[in-house]
């Protein structure tokens, strides 16, 4: 596979028999960030859960040997799950994480409220829930993760947190990067890839090539506009 750490070839996936995804291909390099970008229902979250096995699919997805995936799932911050009457350490503990190796992830996710894990998951704001959910995902050690549109529900501040943290664990832990966002200026700060999807357009291809006014409204079939952050 030389230096991909993904190849998906003529993925197709069928649900309740409509096909979400038609014979897509493409691939990825070990260290890349990957933005998928799409129209609600154009079957974004349908891939990622394909890629880890949970969906049957016709098609070949072919990881590297040495891969280990972290997924944090779209949808975890609804009320639902934040009134779970849990302290932040006693989530932890449900995964039998050691208090050292919780200590460093802590100080990698840029957590340095001494009080965090003593918090009740419920007055979490969006940006330290998001964080929690990552240090969950690291504390396997994983060299790709696996993001469904992490700032949903998070304030402007704490989107800037959690995205900035993502940039830094691949820059520093050279972890590969899948994420789903609509947040196109995201994409022209963060990505070295992107993948549209839409039912009848899907592309793959540099954010520079991407980002045009044409390409992106044959995805989201409306006019689109995006200021581009200066890195």
């Amino acid at each position: 596979m030389n230096s991909n750490i993904l190849q998906v070839k003529n993925l197709t996936v069928e649900l309740d028999d409509e096909k979400i995804i038609d014979n897509l291909s493409f691939d990825i390099k070990k260290g890349e960030f990957l933005t998928i970008l799409g129209p609600n229902g154009s079957g974004k979250t349908v891939l990622l859960k394909a890629l880890l096995g949970l969906l049957p699919y016709l098609g070949k997805i072919t990881w590297s040997d040495e891969v280990k995936i972290g997924y944090v799932p779209q949808g975890l911050t609804q009320i639902k799950v934040r009134n779970l009457p849990l302290l932040v350490e006693e989530f932890f503990s449900l995964k039998k994480i050691k208090k050292d190796e919780i200590s460093k992830l802590l100080i990698l996710a840029g957590i340095k409220d001494k009080t965090f894990l003593k918090k009740k998951i419920g007055n979490l704001s969006g940006g330290q829930f998001q964080r929690m959910l990552l240090i969950w995902a690291l504390s396997s050690n994983p060299n790709v993760l696996l993001f469904d549109e992490p700032t949903t529900g998070v304030d402007i501040s704490g989107e800037e947190t959690v995205y900035n943290l993502l940039y830094n664990l691949r820059e520093e832990k050279k972890i590969t990067i899948f994420l789903i966002t609509h947040d196109l200026n995201i994409v022209s700060k963060y990505s070295t890839d992107v993948l549209c999807m839409s039912r009848d357009n899907v592309c793959h291809n540099r954010p520079q090539e991407v980002l045009l006014p044409e390409m992106l409204e044959r995805i989201y079939k409306a006019p689109v506009k995006y200021y581009q952050h200066k890195h």
